[in-house]
């Protein structure tokens, strides 16, 4: 019976997952690796690829962290301020409703804020994300 590389990969993880999550040395790795028949050029390549990847996981969940915590400080600013607002309209002048317009304003652009900071997959995102990461 033959195998190709994507049946090898789905036994090889099934096989280390029932395994259980025990560690493995980059001994092991090469070991491995070695009894595959896979070279020790490629294993490190592929790593250091790998590595790269978990670095910019790492780096976007970070950047995700920021912006979420700058979109909640404002939104905690907007409903601090836009209370205050309509309270003091409601005892200066109820019959006229003024608050509503910082109201509507700020709302649009808290919708627009969130807009931006939960929808990920934009090319706007990737702009802000390599100006956060030359900037960090």
């Amino acid at each position: 019976m033959t195998y190709d590389s994507e049946d090898i990969e789905q036994i090889l993880q099934k096989a280390l997952a029932r395994k259980g999550k025990g560690e493995f040395s980059r001994e092991q790795l090469l070991e491995m690796a070695s009894e595959l028949g896979i070279s020790s050029n490629i294993l490190e390549t592929t790593e250091q690829k790998w590595l790269l990847q978990q670095e910019e996981e790492r780096s976007r969940h970070r950047f995700n962290t920021f912006r979420r915590r700058a979109f909640w400080s404002n939104f905690v600013s907007f409903l601090a301020v836009n209370l205050f607002l309509i309270l003091l309209n409601l005892i200066t002048s109820p019959s006229y409703f003024w608050a509503i317009f910082p109201v509507l304003g700020w709302g649009l652009g808290i919708f627009f804020h969130w807009w931006s900071v939960y929808q990920s997959k934009s090319e706007d995102y990737e702009i802000a994300f390599q100006k956060w990461r030359t900037q960090n």
